[in-house]
C-alpha cells in the first residue's frame, strides 16, 4: 500500500484560517456595498442543515451576473482566497460552510429565465432561479421541469450536487437534463459547455464534469436544461404493505418489468406516523408507497391495474389511485415535507440527513438491514426513499450534547455507507460528498480519485475552489 499525495487544504492555506484582508479590501473596492461582513449574513451563508458545526466565510458578495462572478474569482485567484458559491443553502453535507474562511459569492439575484424554446424542448437560466419559480413560468406552455428533490432547491445548486428526487425513475436525475452549462473557472474565465443540441461526440464531456463537482471546479452561471411535456392523465396513489422488505420486493419486481412510472417513493412506518402527525393525515403507519403514472388516460389506467397485480404477489393492500389533482397535490405535499414532519417527533433533537443508492436487485436487502440497524439502536430514524432508482434517506434525530447518541448515529450512518459501497452501490444518491462523507470516498473510489484529484489540480491549481470539500486528507492506492 502506498500513499499518493493529495491536494490538501491544510497544506495550501494553513492549519489555521488564512488572513484575507488583503482580498476583502480588494473586493470592497471592486463591489462596494454588495459585499458584506456582517457576522449574521455570514452565518446563515456558512450553514448546513446537518449537525456539522457552522464556518462562515470572511465575507459574502451578492452578484448580479456573470462578469461580477468572473470579477470575484480573478480577485480571490490572484490573493489565493478561497471562494464559495451559495444557491437557496439547502444542501445536506456541509457543502457551504468555509472551513478556511473566504468569500461565499451568494446567486440569489441571478433568477432570469434567460430563454425557454418550445419545439425544442430546452430552457435557459441562471442559476438562481428554483425549481418551483421554473415551473411556475412554464405552466402555461405545456412543458415542465422534472427533477424534484423535495427541497425548493435553486437550479445551481441543483447541477453542483447532481440532484435526483421523487421523478428520477422516470425522467432521471439532473446529469440526465443538462444540456449546457456556462462556467466561470478558477481563473475567472467564463467558458461554455456544450450546446442545445440533445448529443454531440465532439471533445471531452465537460458539462458532465460540472455536474456534481460541488463547487469545486467552477461556479455555475447558466444553466440549459431538458424540458418534458407534461402528460395528458396523471393518477397517484398510495398502498401499504406488512413489512419494508415486501415493500422493496413490489418496488423491485416493478422496475424489472419496466413499468414506466413516473414516481414511486417508500415511507417507513416511523415515517408515516410522523406526516400524520405533521399534516392532519389518517394514513395507516405502516411501510407505504406512494406512485404516481404519467400518460394517456387509457395508459395510466393500464399501469395502475398493472400496478396492483404486482403488490398483491407482496401483501399490499389498500391500493387506492385517482387522477384528482387537489388530490394529488395533498399527497405529494406530505411526502415533501418529510424532512420537517420527522423532525417534529423530537423537535428538541438536531435531525442528520443521510443517504445511499444501491442497484435495485440489492435495495430491499439493504434497507432492510438499515430499519435493523436502527431498531436496534433505540434511535429514531424515520426511513424515505426514491426507491424506483435505489436510493433511499434517513433521518436520525439526535441529541448532539449526548456523546453516547453521537457515536450510535455515526456508526449507523458508517454501516450504512459500507453496506450500500459493498453492494455495489454509493454513499450517496444525491446528498453529496461535501465534508459529511469524504471518509468514504477511499472504499469507493479507489485508485480513481487520482485522476480525480488530477482533474481538480488542473482546473484550480490553487485550490481557490470550494476548498475543504470532496477529498479525503490523505488517500491511498493498492
Amino acid at each position: 500500500m502506498s500513499t499518493i499525495s493529495s491536494i490538501s487544504p491544510s497544506q495550501l492555506h494553513g492549519s489555521v484560517k488564512p488572513d484575507n484582508s488583503e482580498a476583502i479590501s480588494a473586493l470592497q473596492t471592486r463591489f462596494g456595498k454588495q459585499l458584506s461582513t456582517n457576522t449574521t449574513i455570514r452565518e446563515q451563508h456558512g450553514h448546513t442543515m446537518t449537525w456539522l458545526a457552522n464556518q462562515p466565510p470572511d465575507a459574502v458578495l451578492t452578484v448580479q451576473d456573470k462578469h461580477e462572478v468572473a470579477a470575484a474569482v480573478e480577485i480571490c485567484n490572484q490573493y489565493q482566497m478561497p471562494v464559495i458559491a451559495f444557491g437557496i443553502g439547502s444542501s445536506l453535507e456541509g457543502q457551504l460552510n468555509a472551513p478556511y474562511g473566504g468569500l461565499c459569492i451568494d446567486m440569489h439575484a441571478m433568477d432570469a429565465i434567460l430563454q425557454v424554446n418550445n419545439e425544442d424542448l430546452t430552457v435557459t437560466v441562471q442559476p438562481g432561479v428554483t425549481r418551483e419559480q421554473l415551473n411556475h413560468y412554464l405552466r402555461d406552455t405545456g412543458l415542465f421541469f422534472p427533477i424534484d428533490p423535495g427541497a425548493n432547491a435553486s437550479i445551481g445548486g441543483m447541477v453542483a450536487t447532481r440532484a435526483s428526487g421523487t421523478n428520477a425513475v422516470r425522467y432521471g436525475t439532473m446529469k440526465d437534463v443538462v444540456l449546457a452549462l456556462e462556467v466561470v473557472t478558477a481563473s475567472g474565465d467564463i467558458v461554455r459547455t456544450g450546446t442545445r443540441a440533445k448529443k454531440s461526440a465532439a471533445g471531452y464531456d465537460l458539462t458532465r464534469l460540472m455536474i456534481g463537482s460541488e463547487g469545486t471546479l467552477g461556479i455555475v452561471t447558466e444553466v440549459t436544461l431538458k424540458l418534458f411535456g407534461i402528460s395528458e392523465c396523471i393518477g397517484s396513489g398510495i398502498c401499504h404493505f406488512p413489512t419494508i422488505e415486501d415493500a422493496c420486493q413490489a418496488v423491485m419486481l416493478t422496475i424489472q418489468m419496466c413499468l414506466p412510472i413516473a414516481r414511486i417513493e417508500l415511507l417507513d412506518a416511523m415515517q408515516i406516523k410522523a406526516c400524520n402527525q405533521y399534516a392532519n393525515l389518517d394514513l395507516t403507519e405502516t411501510p407505504t408507497l406512494f406512485v404516481e403514472f404519467h400518460g394517456t388516460e387509457a395508459s395510466v389506467a393500464e399501469q395502475a391495474q398493472i400496478f396492483t397485480d404486482i403488490i398483491e404477489e407482496f401483501g399490499g393492500t389498500d391500493f387506492a389511485w385517482d387522477t384528482n389533482e387537489a388530490e394529488r397535490k395533498r399527497l405529494w405535499q406530505a411526502r415533501h415535507n418529510a424532512y420537517h414532519a420527522s423532525s417534529a417527533l423530537r423537535p428538541e433533537a438536531s435531525a442528520l440527513s443521510t443517504d445511499a443508492c444501491v442497484p435495485i436487485s440489492r435495495l430491499a436487502e439493504c434497507v432492510s438491514a438499515t430499519a435493523k440497524d436502527i431498531e436496534a439502536s433505540g434511535m429514531i430514524g424515520p426511513i424515505v426513499g426514491h426507491v424506483g432508482d435505489g436510493n433511499f434517506h434517513v433521518l436520525l434525530l439526535v441529541d448532539t450534547d449526548n456523546p453516547e447518541e453521537v457515536a450510535t448515529a455515526n456508526g449507523i450512518i458508517s454501516r450504512l455507507a459500507s453496506r450500500a459501497i459493498e453492494m455495489d452501490g454509493t454513499c450517496t444518491g444525491e446528498h453529496g460528498i461535501g465534508q459529511g462523507k469524504q471518509k468514504y470516498m477511499q472504499q469507493e473510489h479507489g485508485n480513481a480519485l487520482v485522476l480525480m484529484q488530477a482533474i481538480k489540480s488542473a482546473l484550480d491549481p490553487k485550490n481557490i475552489l470550494n476548498p475543504g470539500k470532496i477529498w479525503p486528507e490523505t488517500l491511498t492506492t493498492t
